[in-house]
């Protein structure tokens, strides 16, 4: 402020030097212009000079000038007080603005400041819980591999043991797949008797109520009744070839009724009886008519006999399924409508389709079904030993809560 008000006095001064020198000027015009020109030579000017008298001064020419300076002077000092007041305004305006200023600039300053140090804080927090964490964590896992190192060093001593039950457990679940899968009980009894030999080297007392609980599966399986189901699928399958090699029967007629015959007396008396009887019998034996009663069944046809053999075979295949299905009704019912079949269009006098229809008639009096345990009772238990030795020999580790 003190420097500019210096700089304003300096261009005053300056200014008011200059319209002084200025007024100076027009005065030293002035009076040369008031001077008479003369075209004589320099010497005849000066001897002019010193003989004629000095004019006399003119005194409101120099008033006139003088009140134009003072004027020069008064306005040009209001200029200048003028431009100085207005730049004193202008300065103190800007002063202001830039206090303004400096002071938002600090409040911002001091804003972003304490953000700055509150996120810094605050990060540096959660990098620490974050580390704790970490350590935590890390601690947690160290000991789990401790303990495993440990327990997998206690289990191997016990592994034949292990693996002896292990193997009973696989057995038996097998033995489970083979009965409901397959109902093959025979196969089923097989693996369970060879899960009880493994558990019995492992020499256990615990494993007594497994072993009864085998034995019963056993026992339950074996009274199961069995069915020889690939022996009654052959059967059936050479009956099913069997049946192109059948032959067809003849046509069916009905029995004629019987005549009864005349017989000739000896008797002469009775001649003319004898006669027509005579006669009658000729005319029987020239022409012979027969009534039948009832209805005739005619051969087959070629074609007719393929559509036969098919739906026997059709018949023969579906109780083929029905024995791999355990369907009973279904077997029998399919059996019967290909005798039924069999015995309408093939020659019953022929040995082949008498064995035919004896095989088909023992094979509808076989059981196809049988009903089988639904569940296998050392199966649970077996598998909960094995859960039991695991969690025995692998403890669970107490793990630590997270800090909060």
């Amino acid at each position: 402020m003190t420097d500019k008000k210096t700089n304003n006095e300096t261009s005053a001064d300056n200014k008011q030097s200059a319209v002084s020198k200025t007024t100076d000027k027009q005065g030293q015009s002035s009076a040369k212009a008031q001077a008479p020109e003369t075209s004589a030579p320099k010497e005849t000017a000066a001897k002019a000079k010193a003989s004629q008298p000095a004019p006399a001064p003119q005194p409101a020419e120099k008033q006139s000038g003088s009140k134009m300076g003072a004027i020069a002077i008064a306005l040009v000092i209001a200029l200048g007080a003028g431009l100085y007041y207005h730049g004193h305004q202008q300065t103190q305006a800007q002063n202001a603005k830039m206090a303004e200023l400096q002071q938002q600039l600090a409040g911002v300053k001091s804003n972003l400041t304490s953000s700055i140090a509150a996120t810094k804080q605050e990060t540096l927090s959660q990098v620490e819980k974050s580390l704790q964490r970490t350590d935590v964590s890390i601690s947690q896992q160290g000991k789990s591999i401790t303990g495993l190192q440990m327990a997998l060093s206690e289990m191997k001593g016990r592994r034949p043991n292990d693996w002896l039950l292990a193997e009973a457990d696989y057995l038996v679940k097998m033995a489970g797949r083979k009965l409901w899968l397959e109902h093959d009980t025979a196969s089923a009894t097989i693996l369970l008797e060879s899960a009880d030999h493994r558990i019995a080297e492992l020499n256990d007392p615990s494993m007594t109520p497994i072993r009864e609980a085998m034995h019963s599966d056993i026992t339950a399986l074996k009274a199961v009744a069995r069915v020889d189901r690939d022996g009654l699928v052959l059967r059936l399958t050479s009956l099913q070839e069997a049946v192109a090699t059948l032959p067809l029967a003849n046509a069916i007629v009905p029995e004629a009724t019987a005549t009864e015959s005349g017989t000739v007396s000896t008797s002469v008396d009775d001649w003319k009886e004898n006669l027509k009887t005579s006669l009658k019998n000729f005319s029987e034996h020239f022409v012979t008519y027969r009534t039948r009663d009832g209805s005739v069944i005619p051969l087959l046809s070629p074609k007719q006999d393929f559509y036969l053999q098919e739906n026997i075979k059709s018949k023969l295949e579906t109780a083929i399924k029905s024995v791999y299905r355990e369907q009973g009704e279904l077997y029998t019912k399919s059996l019967m409508m290909a005798k039924e079949w069999a015995e309408q269009f093939y020659d019953m006098e022929d040995p082949a389709a008498q064995s035919f229809i004896s095989t088909l008639d023992k094979l509808a009096q076989e059981n196809i079904e049988a009903s089988y345990p639904s569940t296998l009772k050392s199966q649970p238990l077996i598998t909960n030993a094995i859960s039991e030795r695991l969690r025995q020999q692998v403890k669970p580790l107490s793990t630590e809560e997270n800090p909060a």
